[in-house]
């Protein structure tokens, strides 16, 4: 099954471990250098509709709508970053990638950092930001409400479509196409939001845990934010860069949806570290 809502990105559905997972792939056939694309929350495969060209010009890609999130079969044990984690190297073997670079922006950072802790040597390099990490939580505006409050339930009862419409309303600059748009709408509807929301709550249990892990995380980290990111403030990614041996600071002129508000520097920043810039962040020195 393939479907069209971009000129440049096609999304088909594979079997995963059961699972029904949505993706979009390059063309090249490059498996030995190859970038593995983590979907952000509330969005999809199509958040990187803006770089899709100039990525695949310098990687072969794979973009994953992980699962619970975009158009992929949820699974309610996968709904945490320690479980994604794990899944993340199970998407990679599915696919092929020996020893991909993964971007994993927003709900993506930790799941991509637990599988840089469980697989040591087997990512080439992470690339994150806008996730939930540091703890004490450092969270702001809805999102705090969604993780720490002790019932929301009652969020059960909100459309969908206006969650969505706010969040990407907030940004500022090169909003999404209508169609990638109309794709996040489709992505959340009826009780998908509400039930992906079981992942950001693993948040208070899981992130103490990652931050046992950080240090022994020999893979490169590429950490950049949003300066103006009210969702997850920089400290977040001042906090990652702080504890990883091997990383990398950028932070960007734009708010939570740096990859879409700034996607030409978005861009400009995965190719550089994709053509060395990994490598010098390695061996122990942090940048």
């Amino acid at each position: 099954m393939t479907t069209t809502l971009h000129e440049t990105i096609r999304t088909q559905l594979r079997r995963i471990d059961g699972l029904s997972i949505r993706y979009a792939e390059t063309d090249d056939g490059a498996l030995d250098n190859a970038a593995l694309l983590l979907s952000p929350w509330p969005e999809s495969v199509f958040a990187y509709e803006s770089t899709w060209a100039r990525l695949g010009e310098h990687a072969h890609l794979v973009a994953v709508d992980l699962p619970g999130f975009g158009q992929s079969e949820r699974s309610d044990p996968l709904l945490s970053p320690c479980a994604m984690g794990e899944f993340i190297i199970r998407i990679a073997d599915a696919f092929g990638l020996e020893h991909p670079h993964v971007v994993g922006p927003d709900v993506g950072t930790s799941a991509s950092l637990f599988a840089a802790a469980f697989k040591p040597d087997r990512l080439r390099s992470v690339t994150v930001g806008s996730g939930g990490a540091a703890f004490p939580i450092q969270l702001g505006g809805a999102l705090r409400d969604w993780v720490l409050s002790p019932d929301i339930e009652p969020l059960r009862a909100v459309d969908s479509r206006e969650i969505v419409t706010t969040a990407i309303n907030s940004i500022e600059r090169n909003k999404p196409s209508d169609a990638a748009f109309q794709d996040y709408l489709t992505s959340y509807a009826g009780d998908r939001f509400f039930e992906a929301t079981r992942y950001v709550r693993k948040y208070p249990e899981e992130l103490p845990v990652l931050a046992t892990l950080l240090p022994t995380i020999a893979t490169p980290v590429q950490v950049i934010a949003g300066k103006q990111d009210t969702f997850v403030p920089p400290v977040n990614a001042e906090y990652l860069h702080e504890r990883l041996p091997s990383s990398t600071l950028e932070l960007m002129d734009a708010g939570h949806f740096f990859w879409e508000e700034a996607h030409d520097e978005f861009a400009d920043l995965l190719i550089a570290w994709w053509n060395g810039g990994y490598s010098r962040a390695s061996g122990g020195q942090r940048r």
